[in-house]
């Protein structure tokens, strides 16, 4: 079996990443995506982070009960910050006879070389990009990376988050669910 490991923080997850799971699964010969929820990416800051579990909760909620995408906590229980070698290692481990694609946005390959061990990355799974706007797509070629045609949302998390604080109404940019968990614990509103 394939499966797509589409790391981020999620925080919130949102429709832009649900389309790009959905037509990984539907489009690509990967059979099975896993959101990895990290809790703390090296190049990120925590501090403005939801609880993991609270971004765990949300990407179940957006995926309900998906045969084809599911929810990983995995680097939950890794040290932190997460790496993603770390985590591509423990799970082969741990599913021997698992074949792992990392999944990754195309505004990732710029800095793909400071990413520990990134050449390991590259000798044991395929990386699949989906292309983001205004990226450059040419070093994934360099890399040996496939991009997958998927369609571009110029949506993020942070712009949920921030037009939250201002009190703009974003509920149609997520899941109805995850909608709902967030404004009943008034996530993101100060």
């Amino acid at each position: 079996m394939k499966v797509g490991l589409y790391f981020g923080s999620f925080n919130p997850i949102h429709i832009g990443h649900l389309a790009i799971a959905n037509y990984m699964v539907e489009f690509s010969d990967i059979d099975q995506l896993w959101f990895v929820i990290s809790p703390q990416n090296p190049f990120k800051k925590k501090s403005s982070l939801l609880a993991d579990y609270h971004r765990l909760e949300l990407v179940n909620l957006a995926i309900g009960d998906s045969n084809m995408l599911k929810s990983s906590n995995i680097e939950f229980k890794l040290s932190q910050p997460s790496y993603t070698i770390d985590t591509l290692v423990f799970l082969k481990e741990k599913y021997p006879v698992k074949n792992f694609v990392l999944i990754m946005g195309s505004d990732g390959i710029s800095t793909f070389h400071k990413w520990k061990n990134y050449t390991e990355i590259l000798k044991h799974h395929q990386i699949y990009v989906y292309p983001r706007p205004n990226c450059d797509n040419s070093k994934a070629a360099e890399y040996g990376m496939k991009i997958i045609d998927a369609p571009q949302i110029e949506i993020s998390s942070s712009f949920i988050r921030n037009s939250i604080k201002n009190g703009k109404d974003v509920r149609y940019f997520m899941p109805t669910k995850v909608s709902e968990y967030i404004t009943e614990m008034h996530f993101f509103s100060s």
